[in-house]
């Protein structure tokens, strides 16, 4: 799979104006932030007026970094629409190289323990009545995975952008000069399911072949990461269900171009069998309601929203809307008009 950093379209749908060019990464500056926000605590009142902005968790894709150029735009950007946000971002290494490593190296559902108990433990974000989540890529499904697990601080809205909620069934092609790419996805294709790979290479966790039964039964039995967060093994796990339902909103981008995640109906949680696509009010996963989306739907929360480019392409101008609509304020009100008369 190739591993395209986050690129902001600027031309036709700019950030906003008094965006500063880099975003004050709470990782390096905790102790200036902190202090801006009344010591060591959130500075909202959730028992009096709620104007304090929620802050916001963002969590990167395949071959980023929290570190990287796009990332902190989009962080300074969250600040720039609701002043005083407190931006986290999720980072699994130390520096830009150790994070961006591990985004294909990696057990997974190790990586998302470590994010859960980091989270809880934050001096911010854990005196917040709730904070706001958005997930980029692969980033997003792990979010997805937070609020199921732990959702401690719990996500009040949730927005993915082309992230692969019902898996791949591709393993895409690196760039020719990066190695690390190129070594992961040698590797992957060696044994997607041994025990090996799927507790060490990050994508081999979320693949998923509803087209070929037996590897489709290889993955239920062997799958370290998907198969559980899906809740697709006959023993559900009712807490995901239940957290994911009381999101206040699951907001779903689609690339309507995208080459790199396949299928890209995956972004909707579409289940895609050869030619054949299977919306998510039309599979088992909704209408059993194994993860609360069709309670989630039933109020209005869930959303699915495209955009008309390839993967990671994202336009300034849809960052700016939708954390306008849906971050914010802690008593703002929920996310608005719904866009999803294009579900596939």
């Amino acid at each position: 799979m190739r591993s395209p950093s986050l690129q902001l379209l600027l031309a036709g749908g700019a950030l906003a104006a008094s965006v500063p060019r880099r975003a004050d990464l709470d990782r390096n500056n905790l102790q200036a932030r902190s202090n801006h926000h009344g010591g060591r605590a959130w500075d909202g009142d959730a028992s009096d007026t709620g104007d304090a902005p929620l802050p916001v968790v963002i969590w990167h894709g395949l071959g980023d970094a929290a570190g990287s150029e796009g990332i902190q735009a989009v962080g300074a950007l969250a600040e720039a629409v609701h002043p005083g946000t407190f931006v986290h971002t999720v980072a699994l290494g130390a520096d830009a190289s150790a994070d961006r490593s591990a985004t294909f190296f990696g057990n997974v559902t190790a990586q998302l323990d470590a994010v859960c108990a980091a989270l809880a433990a934050h001096p911010i974000l854990s005196t917040a009545p709730a904070v706001d989540a958005l997930g980029f890529s692969q980033g997003g499904q792990f979010l997805r995975a937070y609020v199921e697990r732990c959702n401690v601080p719990p996500v009040r809205s949730l927005v993915t952008f082309g992230s692969q909620h019902n898996g791949i069934v591709e393993f895409r092609a690196c760039a020719a000069a990066d190695w690390l790419c190129r070594g992961a996805m040698a590797l992957l294709r060696f044994n997607t399911w041994s025990a090996f790979v799927q507790s060490r290479l990050v994508p081999a966790q979320y693949f998923r072949d509803p087209a070929d039964y037996q590897a489709y039964q290889a993955y239920l039995d062997h799958s370290n990461f998907l198969a559980d967060i899906n809740n697709e093994r006959p023993r559900k796990n009712d807490t995901y269900r239940r957290n994911l339902a009381a999101l206040d909103n699951l907001v779903m981008y689609m690339f309507d171009n995208d080459t790199t995640v396949v299928p890209r109906q995956t972004s909707w949680f579409g289940e895609v069998n050869g030619t054949h696509v299977t919306p998510l009010r039309e599979r088992a996963l909704y209408t059993e309601d194994w993860l609360g989306l069709r309670e989630l739907d039933r109020k209005g929360g869930l959303k699915f929203r495209s955009i008309a480019g390839g993967h990671m392409q994202i336009p300034g101008q849809v960052l700016n809307d939708t954390m306008t609509e849906f971050f914010g304020p802690y008593k703002k009100a929920k996310g608005g008009a719904d866009f999803e008369s294009d579900e596939l």
